[in-house]
Protein backbone atom coordinates (compact mmCIF):
# COMPACT_ATOMS: atom_id res chain seq x y z
CA UNK A 1 0.00 0.00 0.00
CA UNK A 2 1.49 3.31 -1.13
CA UNK A 3 1.45 6.15 1.40
CA UNK A 4 0.06 9.45 0.11
CA UNK A 5 1.79 12.59 1.29
CA UNK A 6 -0.13 15.86 1.62
CA UNK A 7 0.24 18.34 -1.25
CA UNK A 8 2.10 21.54 -0.40
CA UNK A 9 0.02 24.66 -1.06
CA UNK A 10 -3.10 24.69 -3.22
CA UNK A 11 -6.71 24.30 -2.17
CA UNK A 12 -8.74 21.63 -0.45
CA UNK A 13 -9.39 18.20 -1.90
CA UNK A 14 -12.93 17.62 -3.18
CA UNK A 15 -14.47 14.18 -2.75
CA UNK A 16 -18.00 13.07 -3.66
CA UNK A 17 -19.45 9.81 -2.36
CA UNK A 18 -22.58 8.34 -3.93
CA UNK A 19 -24.40 5.19 -2.95
CA UNK A 20 -26.02 3.61 -6.01
CA UNK A 21 -29.66 4.39 -6.71
CA UNK A 22 -32.32 2.12 -5.26
CA UNK A 23 -31.82 -1.44 -6.49
CA UNK A 24 -34.37 -4.18 -7.04
CA UNK A 25 -33.09 -5.76 -3.80
CA UNK A 26 -33.58 -2.48 -1.89
CA UNK A 27 -37.11 -2.29 -3.25
CA UNK A 28 -37.82 -5.88 -2.18
CA UNK A 29 -36.05 -5.38 1.20
CA UNK A 30 -33.65 -8.27 0.63
CA UNK A 31 -29.93 -8.77 1.24
CA UNK A 32 -28.03 -8.29 -2.03
CA UNK A 33 -24.35 -8.18 -1.07
CA UNK A 34 -22.26 -9.36 -4.03
CA UNK A 35 -25.31 -10.52 -6.02
CA UNK A 36 -25.55 -8.45 -9.20
CA UNK A 37 -29.03 -6.94 -8.93
CA UNK A 38 -30.24 -4.15 -11.26
CA UNK A 39 -31.44 -0.66 -10.43
CA UNK A 40 -35.16 -0.15 -9.97
CA UNK A 41 -37.00 2.55 -11.92
CA UNK A 42 -36.71 4.74 -8.85
CA UNK A 43 -33.00 3.96 -8.68
CA UNK A 44 -32.48 5.21 -12.22
CA UNK A 45 -34.33 8.42 -11.36
CA UNK A 46 -32.17 8.82 -8.24
CA UNK A 47 -29.01 8.41 -10.32
CA UNK A 48 -30.15 11.11 -12.74
CA UNK A 49 -31.06 13.40 -9.85
CA UNK A 50 -27.59 12.84 -8.34
CA UNK A 51 -26.08 14.14 -11.57
CA UNK A 52 -28.39 17.15 -11.52
CA UNK A 53 -27.39 17.95 -7.93
CA UNK A 54 -23.68 17.83 -8.74
CA UNK A 55 -24.19 20.07 -11.78
CA UNK A 56 -26.39 22.54 -9.85
CA UNK A 57 -23.71 22.92 -7.18
CA UNK A 58 -20.82 23.05 -9.69
CA UNK A 59 -19.27 19.89 -8.29
CA UNK A 60 -18.23 18.21 -11.52
CA UNK A 61 -15.89 15.24 -11.05
CA UNK A 62 -12.69 14.74 -13.01
CA UNK A 63 -12.48 11.01 -12.35
CA UNK A 64 -14.81 8.28 -11.10
CA UNK A 65 -14.30 5.13 -9.04
CA UNK A 66 -16.95 2.40 -8.84
CA UNK A 67 -17.33 -1.16 -7.63
CA UNK A 68 -17.63 -3.94 -10.21
CA UNK A 69 -21.33 -4.47 -9.42
CA UNK A 70 -23.80 -3.38 -12.09
CA UNK A 71 -25.98 -1.21 -9.84
CA UNK A 72 -23.00 1.04 -9.02
CA UNK A 73 -21.76 1.07 -12.62
CA UNK A 74 -25.17 2.01 -14.01
CA UNK A 75 -25.64 4.71 -11.36
CA UNK A 76 -22.32 6.28 -12.35
CA UNK A 77 -23.19 6.04 -16.06
CA UNK A 78 -26.59 7.71 -15.59
CA UNK A 79 -25.21 10.47 -13.34
CA UNK A 80 -22.37 11.25 -15.75
CA UNK A 81 -24.72 11.27 -18.75
CA UNK A 82 -26.95 13.72 -16.87
CA UNK A 83 -23.97 15.98 -16.23
CA UNK A 84 -22.99 15.68 -19.88
CA UNK A 85 -19.66 14.00 -19.06
CA UNK A 86 -20.15 10.32 -19.99
CA UNK A 87 -16.53 10.17 -21.14
CA UNK A 88 -14.93 10.77 -17.73
CA UNK A 89 -12.18 8.27 -16.86
CA UNK A 90 -13.53 5.54 -14.60
CA UNK A 91 -11.75 2.92 -12.54
CA UNK A 92 -13.56 -0.11 -11.10
CA UNK A 93 -12.51 -2.30 -8.20
CA UNK A 94 -14.00 -5.23 -6.31
CA UNK A 95 -12.65 -3.53 -3.18
CA UNK A 96 -15.55 -1.06 -3.44
CA UNK A 97 -18.15 -3.86 -3.61
CA UNK A 98 -20.96 -4.09 -1.11
CA UNK A 99 -20.37 -6.16 2.00
CA UNK A 100 -20.68 -9.90 1.29
CA UNK A 101 -23.70 -11.14 3.25
CA UNK A 102 -22.83 -14.83 2.93
CA UNK A 103 -25.75 -17.24 3.15
CA UNK A 104 -28.16 -14.33 3.66
CA UNK A 105 -27.69 -13.03 0.11
CA UNK A 106 -30.92 -13.02 -1.86
CA UNK A 107 -33.05 -13.54 1.25
CA UNK A 108 -35.70 -11.18 2.58
CA UNK A 109 -34.49 -9.17 5.57
CA UNK A 110 -37.84 -9.65 7.26
CA UNK A 111 -37.72 -13.41 6.75
CA UNK A 112 -34.16 -13.59 8.14
CA UNK A 113 -35.23 -11.57 11.17
CA UNK A 114 -38.25 -13.83 11.75
CA UNK A 115 -36.18 -17.03 11.44
CA UNK A 116 -33.12 -16.08 13.51
CA UNK A 117 -34.48 -13.43 15.88
CA UNK A 118 -33.84 -9.76 16.46
CA UNK A 119 -30.46 -10.18 18.19
CA UNK A 120 -28.80 -12.22 15.44
CA UNK A 121 -30.37 -10.03 12.76
CA UNK A 122 -29.03 -6.86 14.41
CA UNK A 123 -25.54 -8.34 14.85
CA UNK A 124 -25.33 -9.54 11.25
CA UNK A 125 -26.70 -6.34 9.79
CA UNK A 126 -25.21 -3.53 11.90
CA UNK A 127 -22.35 -4.75 14.10
CA UNK A 128 -18.74 -4.04 13.15
CA UNK A 129 -17.21 -7.45 13.92
CA UNK A 130 -19.95 -10.05 13.37
CA UNK A 131 -20.31 -11.72 9.96
CA UNK A 132 -23.38 -13.67 8.77
CA UNK A 133 -23.14 -17.44 8.10
CA UNK A 134 -20.87 -18.03 5.09
CA UNK A 135 -21.98 -18.94 1.61
CA UNK A 136 -21.49 -22.68 0.96
CA UNK A 137 -18.27 -23.44 -0.95
CA UNK A 138 -20.18 -24.97 -3.87
CA UNK A 139 -22.78 -22.20 -4.19
CA UNK A 140 -23.13 -21.22 -7.86
CA UNK A 141 -23.38 -17.53 -6.91
CA UNK A 142 -19.88 -17.55 -5.41
CA UNK A 143 -17.52 -14.92 -6.80
CA UNK A 144 -15.10 -17.76 -7.52
CA UNK A 145 -17.27 -18.62 -10.53
CA UNK A 146 -17.54 -15.04 -11.83
CA UNK A 147 -15.20 -13.79 -14.58
CA UNK A 148 -15.01 -10.28 -13.16
CA UNK A 149 -12.99 -11.64 -10.22
CA UNK A 150 -10.65 -13.80 -12.30
CA UNK A 151 -7.65 -11.63 -11.40
CA UNK A 152 -8.35 -11.62 -7.65
CA UNK A 153 -6.54 -14.26 -5.55
CA UNK A 154 -9.07 -16.84 -4.36
CA UNK A 155 -8.03 -16.30 -0.74
CA UNK A 156 -9.21 -12.67 -1.02
CA UNK A 157 -12.68 -13.52 -2.32
CA UNK A 158 -15.01 -13.60 0.69
CA UNK A 159 -17.74 -16.11 1.44
CA UNK A 160 -19.09 -13.74 4.11
CA UNK A 161 -17.93 -10.46 5.65
CA UNK A 162 -18.28 -8.29 8.72
CA UNK A 163 -18.04 -4.54 8.26
CA UNK A 164 -14.52 -4.83 9.70
CA UNK A 165 -13.58 -6.99 6.70
CA UNK A 166 -14.99 -4.39 4.32
CA UNK A 167 -12.94 -1.71 6.07
CA UNK A 168 -9.78 -3.76 5.62
CA UNK A 169 -10.30 -4.04 1.86
CA UNK A 170 -11.55 -0.48 1.25
CA UNK A 171 -8.76 1.43 3.04
CA UNK A 172 -5.94 0.11 0.80
CA UNK A 173 -7.95 1.18 -2.25
CA UNK A 174 -8.42 4.61 -0.70
CA UNK A 175 -4.65 4.94 -0.27
CA UNK A 176 -3.59 3.54 -3.62
CA UNK A 177 -6.28 4.93 -5.94
CA UNK A 178 -8.72 7.48 -4.51
CA UNK A 179 -6.28 9.52 -2.42
CA UNK A 180 -3.79 9.39 -5.30
CA UNK A 181 -6.33 11.10 -7.56
CA UNK A 182 -7.09 13.69 -4.89
CA UNK A 183 -3.37 14.26 -4.47
CA UNK A 184 -3.16 15.03 -8.20
CA UNK A 185 -5.74 17.78 -7.75
CA UNK A 186 -8.71 15.91 -9.23
CA UNK A 187 -12.32 16.15 -8.05
CA UNK A 188 -13.16 12.51 -7.28
CA UNK A 189 -16.54 10.77 -7.41
CA UNK A 190 -16.85 7.36 -5.73
CA UNK A 191 -19.99 5.39 -6.62
CA UNK A 192 -20.31 2.38 -4.37
CA UNK A 193 -22.56 0.78 -1.75
CA UNK A 194 -23.96 1.31 1.72
CA UNK A 195 -21.30 -0.66 3.57
CA UNK A 196 -18.25 0.12 1.45
CA UNK A 197 -19.10 3.81 1.84
CA UNK A 198 -19.67 3.38 5.58
CA UNK A 199 -16.19 1.88 5.78
CA UNK A 200 -14.72 4.79 3.84
CA UNK A 201 -16.55 7.33 6.02
CA UNK A 202 -15.26 5.50 9.09
CA UNK A 203 -11.72 6.05 7.82
CA UNK A 204 -12.25 9.68 6.78
CA UNK A 205 -14.11 10.74 9.93
CA UNK A 206 -12.16 8.64 12.42
CA UNK A 207 -15.29 6.85 13.62
CA UNK A 208 -15.15 4.20 16.32
CA UNK A 209 -16.75 0.78 15.71
CA UNK A 210 -19.67 1.87 17.91
CA UNK A 211 -20.11 5.10 15.96
CA UNK A 212 -20.04 3.42 12.55
CA UNK A 213 -22.71 0.95 13.66
CA UNK A 214 -25.18 3.85 13.73
CA UNK A 215 -24.09 5.36 10.41
CA UNK A 216 -26.56 4.95 7.54
CA UNK A 217 -26.03 5.97 3.91
CA UNK A 218 -29.10 6.73 1.73
CA UNK A 219 -29.35 5.69 -1.91
CA UNK A 220 -28.81 8.20 -4.68
CA UNK A 221 -27.82 11.36 -2.75
CA UNK A 222 -24.26 12.68 -3.24
CA UNK A 223 -22.25 13.25 -0.06
CA UNK A 224 -19.69 16.05 -0.39
CA UNK A 225 -16.41 16.12 1.54
CA UNK A 226 -13.89 18.93 1.49
CA UNK A 227 -10.61 17.55 2.83
CA UNK A 228 -7.62 19.52 4.07
CA UNK A 229 -4.03 18.91 2.97
CA UNK A 230 -3.79 16.01 5.42
CA UNK A 231 -6.98 14.44 4.02
CA UNK A 232 -9.01 15.34 7.10
CA UNK A 233 -12.62 16.54 6.56
CA UNK A 234 -13.36 20.22 7.13
CA UNK A 235 -16.85 19.04 8.16
CA UNK A 236 -16.96 15.69 9.95
CA UNK A 237 -19.48 13.50 8.17
CA UNK A 238 -19.50 15.63 5.03
CA UNK A 239 -22.54 17.43 3.61
CA UNK A 240 -25.35 15.89 1.55
CA UNK A 241 -26.22 17.87 -1.58
CA UNK A 242 -29.92 17.31 -0.82
CA UNK A 243 -30.29 17.09 2.98
CA UNK A 244 -34.05 16.48 2.92
CA UNK A 245 -33.80 13.55 0.50
CA UNK A 246 -30.87 12.18 2.47
CA UNK A 247 -32.86 12.27 5.72
CA UNK A 248 -35.78 10.46 4.09
CA UNK A 249 -33.41 7.86 2.63
CA UNK A 250 -31.73 7.28 5.98
CA UNK A 251 -35.15 6.73 7.56
CA UNK A 252 -35.82 4.07 4.92
CA UNK A 253 -32.53 2.32 5.72
CA UNK A 254 -33.41 2.29 9.41
CA UNK A 255 -36.79 0.71 8.62
CA UNK A 256 -35.34 -2.16 6.58
CA UNK A 257 -36.29 -5.57 7.87
CA UNK A 258 -39.57 -4.42 9.40
CA UNK A 259 -41.90 -5.56 6.63
CA UNK A 260 -44.29 -8.37 7.42
CA UNK A 261 -42.53 -11.68 6.77
CA UNK A 262 -44.04 -13.83 4.00
CA UNK A 263 -45.88 -16.97 5.15
CA UNK A 264 -43.76 -20.11 4.96
CA UNK A 265 -44.88 -22.94 2.70
CA UNK A 266 -46.11 -25.69 5.03
CA UNK A 267 -45.67 -28.41 2.41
Amino acid sequence: MRAIRPRPGGGAHTLLLLRHGQSAANSEDSFSGWLDVPLSDRGRREAARAGELMAEQALIPDVVHTSVLTRAIHTADIALATIGHPWLPTRRSWRLNERHYGALQGRSRTAVRAEFGDESYALWRRSYEHAPPPLPEDDPSSARHDRRYAGVPVRELPMTEALADVYRRVVPYWQDAIAADLHAGRVVLVVAHGNSLRALCMHLDGLTPREVETLNIPTGVPLHYELDHGYQPHVRGGTYLDPASAAAGIAEVLAQGTRRAPERDSA
